[in-house]
């Protein structure tokens, strides 16, 4: 299942109402066993005791022999839990001769909650572990997705949030978010780019920036990233990623280390339940038109041929930015030839819903930029908005942070 699809479909089982945070728990896992694209064979969750510096099995669902309620484990005694503290997702053979027992040879595990401290190292307060026959990094996507999720919703139940009204320190914050964001024309070399985010509340976590490379400054970085959630925290977290990806820049590194030290970074800096879609890529002055990129578990962007009107989509090259310290972000590339577009663009686009729940979608989305090929790119973005306008009419109240960054060769 595509990522942010993911995420999504368990954000909104998790939204639910729960009587306690065991059920919110015990509801996702179900979740995720059912789901036959996910095709694991079962699910349990462990609860952190602190005064015994144990694990305790508070509920389990699977195909295999199941254990005995209450079933608990030393921390001491198995290595997996110190893993899992340090990398937070794990996958791995089984070492417990009890698990073993019980069928299961494989697992993989993700830390979900509050961390707790004990003997110097802090502990998840739950650990969620699904089994399945094929352990892959798939799987390792999948925990982190789940452990982004329930964490987001237990800190929600925790905190129990009350906005208060501090609107003049919004304004400033939104003063300085549009401060950092570039002008929304530019131009560079054989390239005229557009670019836009309009956020769905005072605040957005949408963020897309320009940055020319090198000291006569050959390159050009173009990025669009879409921080999760919306309002003042997704806000901060994208003027922060998007101050430190100007920071790596100004080093000139290749994109993949630049993209696996950013991921690092982020994954220390925020919080759990915090991660961050983000398309970056690079155009020269390169004869050739190379354009190479790097998609972060981003919407693809879409790259449309002048000359015969194919459509070729930018598909991630790595997970989301956040979750899993130790992803890798592998880089691609494409050639633009004269009057070629690519649409750089967040989820809120083609997620805009109409009044009855009818989403605009990528499809749409293509149809709009094909038959608009000779705009330029200002034109062309501000048509997409306006058609994604019309669709919305009257729309849905849900909408999310919409931003668009649109690159054309024109020499």
């Amino acid at each position: 299942m595509e990522q942010r699809k993911l995420y999504k479909t368990l954000d909104s089982v998790a939204s639910q109402k729960f009587n306690s945070e065991k059920d919110l728990l015990f509801r996702v896992v179900q979740k995720l066993v059912e789901d036959d694209q996910i095709n694991v064979s079962g699910g349990r969750i462990w609860k952190l005791n602190k005064a015994e510096k144990a694990y305790q099995l508070i509920f389990q669902t699977s195909k295999n022999q199941k254990l005995q309620p209450n079933f608990t484990i030393k921390i001491q005694d198995y290595p997996a839990f110190d893993e899992v503290a340090k990398y937070r997702t794990v996958l791995s053979s089984e070492t417990n001769l009890a698990l073993q027992q019980k069928g299961i040879y494989n697992y993989s595990a993700s830390g979900v909650g509050a961390r707790v401290l004990i003997d110097g190292t802090k502990y998840y307060q739950y650990i969620i572990a699904l089994h399945s026959e094929d352990i892959k990094e798939d799987l390792r996507y999948i925990l982190n997705i789940v452990a982004t999720v329930l964490t987001s919703k237990l800190k929600e139940r925790w905190l129990a949030t009350t906005n208060k009204s501090i609107q003049e320190d919004i304004d400033k914050a939104k003063q300085l978010q549009r401060s950092i964001l570039p002008e929304h024309e530019f131009t560079f070399h054989n390239y005229e780019l557009f670019g836009i985010t309009l956020p769905a509340e005072t605040l957005g976590g949408d963020f897309f920036d320009y940055i020319q490379i090198g000291y006569d400054e050959e390159r050009c970085g173009v990025v669009l990233g879409d921080a999760a959630s919306k309002g003042i925290s997704a806000a901060a977290e994208a003027m922060y990623i998007s101050g430190a990806l100007r920071m790596a820049c100004s080093f000139q590194l290749k994109i993949s280390p630049m993209m696996n030290m950013l991921n690092q970074l982020i994954n220390k800096i925020f919080s759990d339940d915090r991660f961050t879609t983000l398309f970056y890529g690079e155009i020269s002055n390169d004869k050739k038109g190379l354009f190479l990129y790097s998609n972060a578990g981003h919407n693809p962007p879409i790259f449309v041929h002048k000359n015969d009107g194919k459509i070729q989509m930018l598909d991630p090259t790595g997970p989301l930015l956040g979750p899993a310290p130790n992803s890798r972000f592998e880089t691609d590339s494409i050639n633009f030839e004269k009057g070629d577009v690519l649409v750089i663009y967040s989820d809120g686009i083609t997620e805009a819903a109409n009044e009855s729940y009818e989403l605009y979608e990528e499809d749409r989305l293509k149809d709009v930029i094909i038959k608009n090929m000779d705009l330029s790119p200002k034109e062309l973005t501000y048509t997409i908005l306006d058609d994604i306008q019309k669709f919305c009419a009257n729309g849905s109240k849900y909408q999310d942070d919409k931003s668009l960054v649109v690159i054309k060769r024109v020499r």
